[in-house]
């Protein structure tokens, strides 16, 4: 990773809180995902005061499944980031899909996405800030915020990625186990959504051509991540978010 990231502020973000939500069922039938309460606070929110931390001025985000539900919370927030709301209340267009339906809003700079899901106890310096400040542009299409596989609670995959010495990404095999997982955040540039489909695509299209071209970087999270996927996970999430205010 360079020396000399870049020195313009990243304001703008894309929030993805469309899914479905299938594994928190049966929660999610009747409450969209990012609306499910993890110590006392909607998921969407966490993500949300973070990105307001980070600097995020502007954020917005796509709504789908059990959009009314969505749209009623979003409008009762106030403060930053100020929200633009994405319907995708007629089909479903994935992450990819989902970012590319708002992308005039970005216009030329990079911007942070975040899934609605992210969630993770911060280290000493907050990590939005830190994967702003380590946005290199000279170097890069894309940064991921990546937290280590072994000590992520509620996980139990095989992880997504290698990194190098120099933080460049690298998927892992597929009998292999890799150190380090995708959290959940990232800066893209938006030129990179120029020769994708229309309608619906997975970012990991983008994610593997800018590894392709050696310029998909990771940050390592400073701190916990936390896996909140399913019901059984919320609980073991807010006894740990417990556990973390009572150690401070």
């Amino acid at each position: 990773m360079s020396d000399a990231p870049d020195q313009t502020a990243i304001t703008r973000a894309f929030v993805l809180a469309a899914g479905l939500g299938k594994r928190m069922r049966p929660i999610t039938a009747t409450v969209p995902k990012p609306l499910v309460e993890v110590a006392g606070k909607a998921l969407i929110d966490h993500a949300l005061d973070r990105a307001a931390e980070g600097g995020i001025t502007e954020a917005v985000v796509n709504i789908h499944w059990l959009a009314d539900q969505m749209e009623g919370h979003l409008l009762h927030r106030s403060g930053r980031p100020a929200i633009t709301i994405s319907d995708e209340r007629e089909a479903l267009l994935e992450t990819g899909g989902g970012v590319k339906k708002a992308l005039a809003l970005f216009g030329t700079e990079p911007f942070v996405v975040f899934n609605s899901d992210s969630f993770w106890l911060e280290g000493p310096k907050p990590n939005l800030s830190r994967l702003i400040a380590g946005w290199d542009p000279e170097a890069m299409d894309i940064l991921l915020l990546v937290a280590p596989t072994a000590t992520s609670l509620g996980y139990d995959g095989a992880g997504d990625f290698f990194m190098d010495s120099d933080s460049r990404l690298a998927w892992r095999g597929e009998r292999e186990v890799a150190p380090f997982i995708y959290a959940g955040v990232a800066i893209l540039r938006p030129e990179l959504f120029a020769d994708t489909p229309d309608g619906s695509f997975s970012l990991t299209m983008l994610f593997a051509r800018a590894i392709e071209r050696e310029r998909c970087y990771g940050l390592r999270l400073d701190g916990q991540w936390l896996h909140v996927g399913t019901p059984e996970a919320i609980a073991a999430a807010e006894t740990r978010v417990k556990e973390s205010a009572s150690a401070s």
